[in-house]
């Protein structure tokens, strides 16, 4: 078990860094707002605002928003990640890991690309999913870490490797979602009842995961449980697209969905869970 910095305590990353404490690491939370530390402690869970303020570490595990915050938490560590192991779990894209993960090493620290997939839900349970690319002696000092959260799958050895599945993962996820919402409000535009039809399609040729998990949720109202936010996949689909863009792939379903990500978050639901989507199809229909 080693001392674990963990960079990034919010709604996924907090029941990670439990389980990690569960596990038998000593953990320290890092962010910077101070709703996200006081939950934290409340959960037993050391917490501090700046990577400068955490003990010192082994293992650093980070699970912030945006490629930019990454790029800020490698600025501000400076040359005191020598000797650790830096395990990036965030969905920042396979450029954002590629550039960061060069200046962690050149300053002489061993860095993993390991995004994950599975949500709030499978962070809670230790059951992630974990796309892991990187040195293998790397991905061999992650890899207690990695195991306390879920089932590693090493996709390769080059850091990007496995931010390239998570952009594949992150395109049919916002596909999905998207295709589930117009789907339930082509139900009710045909008089029908979303619950009866979801019921009844969920477990058939038309299910999905996305169906089965974000439909019960947009049922609801505009204030259904927050598991995943409508921000996420404004950025997800960003990096998807900037990703497909780099290599020429085309991706219309993708640019669909996006849409409507953006559109939900320009109608003031940006904090709202993702399942949300479906208000930029009932306001149209209203």
């Amino acid at each position: 078990m080693s001392n674990v910095t963990f960079v990034g305590i919010g709604a996924i990353g907090l029941p990670m860094a439990v389980q990690l404490s569960k596990s038998g690491h000593t953990v320290t939370g890092v962010d910077p707002f101070a709703g996200a530390r006081e939950r934290a402690v409340e959960s037993g869970i050391d917490a501090v605002e700046s990577i400068a303020d955490a003990p010192g570490a082994e293992t650093v595990v980070v699970m912030v928003a945006t490629p930019e915050h990454l790029e800020t938490l490698v600025s501000q560590a400076g040359e005191g990640v020598s000797g650790q192991t830096w395990v990036i779990m965030s969905t920042v894209g396979p450029a954002s890991v590629r550039e960061q993960g060069e200046q962690l090493i050149a300053r002489g620290a061993r860095v993993v690309d390991a995004p994950v997939t599975g949500g709030v839900a499978r962070a809670k349970t230790g059951e992630l999913v974990i796309f892991v690319s990187g040195d293998s002696d790397a991905i061999a000092a992650a890899r207690p870490a990695l195991d306390a959260l879920g089932t590693a799958r090493v996709v390769g050895a080059n850091l990007g490797d496995g931010q390239g599945i998570k952009v594949v993962n992150q395109h049919l996820a916002a596909v999905h979602i998207a295709a589930a919402a117009e789907a339930l409000n082509l139900a009710e535009s045909l008089g029908l009842d979303k619950g009866e039809v979801l019921d009844l399609v969920k477990d058939g040729a038309a299910g999905s995961w996305m169906l089965s998990d974000r439909g019960p949720r947009m049922l609801m109202g505009t204030d259904a449980p927050v598991m995943s936010t409508i921000g996420i996949f404004v950025k997800d689909s960003g990096l998807v697209a900037d990703a497909a863009a780099a290599t020429g792939a085309e991706v219309p379903l993708l640019d669909a969905a996006k849409e409507r990500y953006r559109l939900a978050a320009d109608a003031g639901l940006g904090a709202r869970d993702d399942s949300r989507v479906i208000e930029t199809y009932q306001h149209r229909s209203n």
